[in-house]
């Protein structure tokens, strides 16, 4: 059985990193054109020599889809240790006595205490929050709150665990 010394030297705070497309005009463009294709749903070709014009654009969706996987960036959160957790919170009190932070300003701090790529000072999350839309926001807020708030498990994929059982049939 280990002792505390060994736990203590394999400990690691948790990190997570999240992905969020800072291109919200390229979103714009995504829906237009999946309402050009909504609207050629019921075309019926003349002839065997027609090409559906839905072809045209779900190419340039898959280009914009592209464009926008291109503009996503990738933040790393990390964990804060229990005394830098507490002095965040103590810094941002709740509004009544019954609220023991506020999440208005608490939010936004936790961003900026836990990111650790790209590193961001409290002004460079202000001026993000300002640049982003609510759900950009809330993508970030979501990322430093769980890497600050649940317990580290190990994961189950679905997904990988069905490619290696396709790979375990095959042999």
């Amino acid at each position: 059985m280990p002792d505390i010394k060994d736990i203590l030297a394999k400990a690691r705070p948790r990190e997570l990193t999240v992905r969020v497309c800072l291109a919200g005009d390229l979103a714009a463009d995504v829906d237009r054109l999946e309402a050009q294709l909504a609207a050629v749903s019921e075309w019926r070709a003349d002839s065997i020599a027609d090409e559906h014009p839905g072809l045209a654009i779900a190419e340039q969706i898959a280009a914009a889809r592209e464009r926008m996987k291109d503009a996503e960036v990738e933040f790393t959160f990390r964990a804060l240790g229990a005394q830098a957790w507490s002095d965040l919170v103590a810094a941002h009190p709740g509004k009544t006595d019954g609220d023991a932070w506020d999440p208005d300003t608490l939010a936004p701090a936790l961003v900026a205490a836990s990111a650790v790529d790209p590193v961001m000072t409290q002004d460079d999350v202000d001026e993000l929050f300002e640049a982003l839309n609510m759900g950009q926001r809330q993508a970030l807020m979501d990322a430093a709150w769980q890497v600050n708030g649940e317990a580290t498990s190990v994961p189950f994929s679905l997904h990988a665990s069905a490619i290696l059982a396709s790979r375990t049939a095959e042999r």
